[in-house]
């Protein structure tokens, strides 16, 4: 079992920078990939981006490449997600997730944390 806690959400205004980080706990995280998904008020779930295991291999949702950044630090058992030149359309509630598929991990799921941009 992984249990996973987001932190680090809030309000920022557009241009801003957040960074999001998610807290595994269980023997076999390093055995998982690690990714985020984001839902917005009335939208689907949506991917944004996931790390493998080695977090070596990342993958990004068009929408946001190039200005979310994701990495993880086994030892910490923490995957970090850098977000940058935030957008009013990036408000949304952030999930983090682990599991074994790739490029969308979703076999645990956090309680996600609020991100709001402000235009």
């Amino acid at each position: 079992q992984v249990q996973l806690v987001e932190s680090g959400g809030g309000l920022v205004q557009a241009g801003g920078s957040l960074r999001l980080s998610c807290a595994a706990s269980g023997r076999t995280f390093s055995r998982y990939a690690m990714g985020w998904f984001r839902q917005a008020p009335g939208q689907e779930r949506e991917f944004v981006a996931a790390i493998d295991w080695r977090g070596i291999g990342t993958a990004y949702a068009d929408v946001v490449k190039g200005r979310i950044t994701l990495s993880r630090d086994s030892a910490r058992n923490t995957v970090y997600l850098q977000m940058d030149t935030l957008r009013a359309e990036d408000t949304a509630i952030y999930f983090c997730t682990a599991g074994r598929t790739w490029p969308q991990p979703v076999d645990y799921w956090g309680q996600g944390t609020q991100v709001t941009v402000s235009s």
